[in-house]
C-alpha cells in the first residue's frame, strides 16, 4: 500500500471533487507517518466540522490505519476564498 502525501493529495482531490487539497508530511524522520492535510470542497458545504472530518476519514479509512498522526483543516471554497483574502 502507498502512503505519501503526494498519493494522500491526488485521493484527496478525486474522491472528494476537491479544488484545493495540501498535504503535508509532518513526520520527523521521513517515515510518512504523520500528515497535515487541508481540503477546500463543495461536499462540505452545510456540514458542521465534524461531519468533514469524518468525510475525510472515510474516504482514507483504509490507509488511516498506519497513519500516526493526521492533522486536518476542512473548508468549503466560499471559506477557502475568505481565508485567500487576508
Amino acid at each position: 500500500m502507498e502512503l505519501s502525501a503526494e498519493h494522500l493529495r491526488e485521493k484527496l482531490r478525486r474522491d472528494l471533487q476537491a479544488e484545493h487539497v495540501e498535504v503535508e508530511d509532518t513526520t520527523p524522520n521521513g517515515c510518512t507517518s504523520s500528515f497535515r492535510v487541508l481540503v477546500v470542497s463543495a461536499k462540505f458545504e452545510g456540514k458542521p466540522l465534524l461531519q468533514r472530518h469524518r468525510l475525510v476519514n472515510a474516504y482514507l479509512a483504509e490507509k488511516l490505519p498506519h497513519i500516526h498522526a493526521f492533522e486536518q483543516k476542512t473548508l468549503t471554497p466560499e471559506q477557502w476564498a475568505r481565508e485567500q483574502q487576508k
